[in-house]
């Protein structure tokens, strides 16, 4: 069982002994942990450190880190940012959660004309903080030992402002006609990184695909369907995913 624990929590040590969050004592309280398991545990740093369970009570579980932790390599060679016109119900939250098995970087939720979803104030940031939360189950569940940063919701346009001033590929899936498909975009190289933009339901508005353009944002098309807003983005992932995968062997 992998565990999730925040470095501001426990820092994960050498031999250290530690209670865990209650977060994960939970989880390791449902599946009925014992005194003598062993369990994994990561911070974010990249790496998973073995840990023995030392007592299950009531309200807490009690462990020993182990004194050798394991660099784990599970990332995208290039960090995928996904700026993302929020889509409604629970749409958003399969969305973290399958872009972070697919190795997402950061998610940035992003307000739009054509949202369904409108957040703002401590409502937003009871949803970026649940978020945050769906990324990290998602990690303990596909082995990475990086947790994908779920930015503050953002208006479009606001973002847009910021975004144009970074110095990073940037890529917009766009339906428009003169869109490249995706097959003929080219990535940035290993270790860098590439912001996609997607819109909500019913996409970007044109006067914010334009100014999307305007901030130097290359249209690219995914092909002659039409996908869902939280689908989307999941094909850029995966095709890189693969592109990677591809590359790694036939480098072998």
């Amino acid at each position: 069982m992998r565990l999730f624990v925040e470095p501001t929590h426990a820092p994960l040590a050498p031999g250290a002994e530690c209670v865990l969050p209650p977060g994960p004592a939970r989880h390791a309280q449902v599946r009925r942990v014992q005194p003598g398991d062993v369990l994994t545990l990561f911070d974010g740093s990249g790496r998973d450190w073995p840990a023995e369970v030392l007592a299950v009570g009531r309200s807490e579980v009690r462990v020993r880190i182990g004194t050798a932790p394991v660099a784990v390599a599970r990332e995208l060679p290039v960090a995928v940012t996904v700026a993302v016109g929020m889509p409604a119900n629970e749409r958003m939250d399969t969305l973290i959660e399958k872009a972070t098995e697919l190795g997402v970087a950061v998610v940035q939720p992003l307000l739009c004309e054509r949202a369904v979803l409108v957040l703002a104030g401590e409502r937003a940031e009871r949803k970026r903080v649940h978020w945050q939360a769906v990324a990290q189950a998602a990690c303990e569940q596909c082995g990475r030992s990086r947790v994908p940063v779920i930015e503050p919701v953002r208006g479009l346009r606001e973002w847009l402002v910021a975004a144009r001033a970074l110095d990073v590929m940037r890529r917009l899936l766009s339906l428009r006609d003169d869109a490249t498909p995706w097959a003929a975009v080219p990535l940035p190289a290993e270790g860098g990184a590439l912001i996609v933009l997607s819109g909500p339901e019913g996409g970007l508005a044109p006067g914010e695909e334009d100014a999307a353009r305007a901030a130097g944002f290359a249209p690219v098309s995914l092909g002659p369907r039409v996908l869902r807003a939280d689908t989307a983005p999941l094909v850029v992932l995966a095709h890189l995913g693969l592109a990677a995968e591809s590359s790694l062997h036939n480098g072998l």
